[in-house]
C-alpha cells in the first residue's frame, strides 16, 4: 500500500508541474476530450477525489447522493468538471490538490478487507487507489496533449495495465457481451524494457506490445490503429476495441491519428 500510495501522489504531482504554472490561458485550452479544456480535466479530477472522500469516510452517503446527483445519468460527470471554468486557477488547483492529498490518506487507512461503494462494482481500497492512479494518468495524457507535451512514461505504468487486465470481463460486460472463458495471456514491455505478463503462458489468445500503448488502451487515449499492439485469437481480438479500465458505459473512445 505504501508503494501505491506513493505512486498515486508522484502521478499527481507530475500532472501539477504541466498545470501548475499554466494560468487562465493555459487552462482554457482545449483537449482531445471533446468540449473539454485543461480546466475541465483538472475539475474532473477534483470533483472524482470528492466523491472517492465521500464513498470512503460516508458509504451510505454516497450510495444516497448517487441516487439524488446521477438522476439525469452522466450530466453530473460534465457538471463537476465544469465547475472549475472560470475559477481563479488558483482555487481550482488549491482544492485539487487538497483532494488529492486527502484521498491518499484516507485510502491508506481504509481496512484491507472493506470494500468501499463507487459508480461501478464495489471496490478494496487498493483497487480503488488504483483507479485513482489510472484515472490522474488519463487526465493527465489529455492535458499533456492540449499542452503539446511529450510525457516520459513510468513502470506506475504497471498499476494501469494491470487495471487494463483486471477488467477484460468488464469491458465485455459493458458491450453487452458475455465475459470471455478462453483465457488472454498479456505480455507487455515496460519503460523500462521489463518483461510484465499476467495470464497463463500457454493461452492461445494473447496480447502483446509496449506497456505504454496498453495503457493508451484500456484508459481510451488512443484508438488501436495508432498503437503498437499485437493481438493473437478471437477473444483477444474482440477485446480489443472494447478495452475499457474505467467504470461506466461505454466510452467512445478515440478517433485514429493516421
Amino acid at each position: 500500500m505504501d508503494g501505491l500510495v506513493a505512486d498515486l501522489l508522484a502521478e499527481g504531482e507530475e500532472l501539477d508541474s504541466l498545470v501548475g504554472g499554466s494560468g487562465a490561458a493555459g487552462l482554457a485550452l482545449a483537449t482531445p476530450a471533446a468540449g473539454w479544456t485543461v480546466a475541465h480535466q483538472v475539475s474532473h479530477l477534483a470533483w472524482t477525489d470528492r466523491w472517492t472522500l465521500r464513498a470512503a469516510q460516508d458509504p451510505e452517503g454516497f450510495v444516497a447522493a448517487l441516487g439524488r446527483e446521477f438522476a439525469d445519468g452522466l450530466a453530473a460527470v460534465d457538471r463537476g468538471a465544469a465547475e472549475g471554468v472560470g475559477e481563479e486557477p488558483a482555487a481550482l488547483l488549491g482544492r485539487w490538490r487538497a483532494g488529492r492529498a486527502e484521498v491518499a490518506r484516507v485510502l491508506a487507512e481504509v481496512p484491507g478487507d472493506v470494500r468501499v461503494p463507487w459508480f461501478g462494482p464495489p471496490m478494496k481500497a487498493r483497487s480503488m487507489l488504483t483507479a485513482r492512479l489510472m484515472e490522474t494518468w488519463a487526465h493527465g495524457q489529455d492535458v499533456a496533449d492540449a499542452l503539446g507535451v511529450d510525457r516520459v512514461p513510468t513502470d506506475r505504468l504497471r498499476h494501469i495495465a494491470h487495471l487494463g487486465v483486471r477488467t477484460v470481463g468488464f469491458a465485455f460486460a459493458a458491450h453487452g457481451r458475455p465475459a470471455p472463458t478462453v483465457p488472454i495471456r498479456f505480455e507487455l514491455r515496460s519503460p523500462g524494457g521489463e518483461l510484465w505478463a499476467w495470464g497463463e503462458e500457454g493461452a492461445a489468445d494473447r496480447v502483446s506490445g509496449p506497456a505504454l500503448d496498453f495503457c493508451l488502451l484500456v484508459t481510451q487515449r488512443r484508438h488501436r490503429d495508432d498503437l503498437a499492439l499485437t493481438a493473437v485469437g478471437d477473444t483477444a481480438n474482440a477485446w480489443l476495441p472494447r478495452a475499457q479500465a474505467f467504470a461506466g458505459p461505454p466510452g467512445e473512445g478515440r478517433k485514429p491519428l493516421r
